[in-house]
């Protein structure tokens, strides 16, 4: 077995409430299954969600990858039911080459006055990986990892995953690039069958035609950019993803309908999906 499910999908905030609530409200997190191996890319408000159905397996063993540590993928740990548990093992992964390692960061967010449990109160054991961009390794048997560098204010990194025979990217929170395609992603996406990649903006909301002014630097792309990657790595299927807080269910499926006309095989990540490959 070889599956992604999305347990968050939003960007920078979590949004509640009845305008998102078919796409769903919970910022980035996504489980990937490898077999008997258990992924985690993110710890945004969704790790709750998937906690809460994690438990039922204990003891397990996980793997938590971190894009980075801006506070939309942290901010669910504290609330990730597995980790209060003793005979848990917890591995949890990010970059050498970011603003704030995995470790001070989750510790700085449960310190008091925070929130009333410090990181090393908790019951499970925690491992902390440092990983270099461009880097690969192999988590367990037949689970290759890599990684790329992407374009965020404080750095961010991409994984590859590779497992009996198929390939899933994640690539989120990194802004395309003004001279043209970043090939650090296109060489990570060569082939994949699943690319998760940052789309949290239209073309006009990006370059604030819209109204709400200009996103360039923010550290986030656009669909178009996606699908300039998708066609140059020859990707299977392209998923939206990291949706924009402002944008209601209605304009985060007007941003699919525009992606699929230049790239069929394009959709939006949504709470609930599943992907097997």
């Amino acid at each position: 077995m070889f599956r992604a499910t999305f347990w968050g999908v939003r960007g920078s905030i979590p949004v509640p409430g009845p305008e998102t609530a078919g796409i769903g409200g919970n910022t980035s997190c996504v489980e990937v299954r490898c077999g008997s191996t258990v992924l985690i890319f993110d710890g945004g408000t969704g790790l709750r969600v998937l906690g809460q159905k994690l438990v039922k397996e204990m003891p397990l063993a996980v793997h938590l990858f971190f894009s980075h540590v801006h506070w939309d993928h942290i901010q669910g740990f504290p609330f990730f039911a597995p980790a209060f548990a003793k005979g848990n093992e917890i591995h949890m992964y990010g970059g050498k080459n970011i603003v704030g390692t995995v470790e001070t960061a989750l510790a700085g967010q449960m310190e008091n006055p925070n929130f009333p449990v410090k990181l090393g109160e908790l019951g499970s054991k925690l491992l902390f990986h440092d990983l270099d961009a461009g880097g690969a390794t192999e988590i367990a048997p037949g689970v290759h990892i890599r990684t790329a560098a992407g374009n965020h204010p404080g750095g961010v990194l991409a994984y590859r995953v590779d497992y009996d025979g198929k390939a899933l990217v994640y690539a989120t929170d990194t802004e395309h690039l003004a001279e043209g395609l970043d090939e650090r992603l296109v060489e990570l996406a060569r082939g994949a069958d699943v690319f998760i990649y940052d789309s949290q903006y239209t073309p006009e909301e990006y370059d604030g035609a819209s109204g709400g002014g200009s996103k360039v630097g923010w550290g986030h792309s656009t669909y178009v950019q996606g699908v300039a990657l998708a066609k140059a790595a020859g990707v299977g299927t392209y998923i939206l993803y990291h949706h924009d807080p402002m944008q209601s269910d209605a304009a985060v499926m007007e941003k699919e309908r525009r992606a699929k006309l230049l790239f069929p095989n394009a959709q939006v990540a949504r709470e609930g999906l599943e992907l097997d490959l």
